[in-house]
């Protein structure tokens, strides 16, 4: 099968003075169905190895293939396709409109991707149901818990059934309790066949992954 991701000497330099190599060429392939954990400590790349893999930023050298297809020179609006389409993110702080549904907070996923009004909702609708909020659908999302919260934003990058569901610390603003059933569904959307890389600094949440890499200061291991 064509691999998902696919970094060959991938890295990433920002301009000085002086320059920052934030990561050092990388050689990475994830078959689809993989649930791969990134571990490490803050400042040591998680987070710029996360944007080049969601098409957020590019590598400086070295090549990108996204399902078979070399990504890395792709202008902003090909890139933008493809995270409307292709990937779903998931971050630390949920990310959601604290005065609109978790429906409507859904949908707006579907908005990007050039989705009418009644099948973002529809979609939206499904998305909620399969996180186990579907009985929440109309509730403001301030009011509601913070595992509720995570639970919104997992089926905000799921709506569009993506290729790769990125996420970036998804328990960090957790108690261990909520934590757990946030891992618990990313385990089940696993089972149901979907790609998943979770960078944590977190040895439990890198457990939970079937493949665990280590980044420290820009390097891959």
């Amino acid at each position: 099968m064509t691999p998902v991701i696919r970094l060959v000497d991938a890295c990433r330099t920002f301009p000085g003075p002086p320059p920052v190599q934030a990561l050092h060429p990388v050689n990475l392939t994830v078959e689809p169905g993989t649930y791969l954990t990134v571990v490490g400590p803050s400042g040591s790349g998680k987070s710029t190895l996360l944007n080049i893999l969601g098409l957020l930023d590019r590598p400086s050298a070295g090549v990108y293939e996204f399902e078979g297809a070399d990504v890395s020179e792709l202008n902003d609006r090909s890139r933008t396709a493809i995270r409307a389409h292709q990937v779903g993110f998931v971050f630390q702080s949920f990310h959601l409109m604290p005065l609109r549904t978790a429906t409507e907070n859904v949908a707006l996923a579907q908005l990007y991707a050039g989705a009418g009004r009644r099948q973002r909702m529809l979609d939206a609708g499904i998305a909620l149901e399969r996180v186990g909020l579907g009985h929440r659908r109309s509730s403001l999302s301030n009011t509601m818990s913070g595992g509720e919260r995570q639970r919104v934003a997992i089926a905000r990058a799921i709506v569009h059934r993506p290729s790769l569901l990125l996420c970036d610390e998804p328990t960090g603003n957790l108690d261990t309790a909520t934590a757990d059933g946030v891992l618990d569904l990313l385990d089940e959307l696993h089972r149901d066949g979907m790609t998943l890389v979770v960078i944590t600094h977190a040895s439990e949440v890198a457990a939970r992954g079937q493949r665990t890499v280590t980044i420290r200061d820009g390097r891959l291991s």
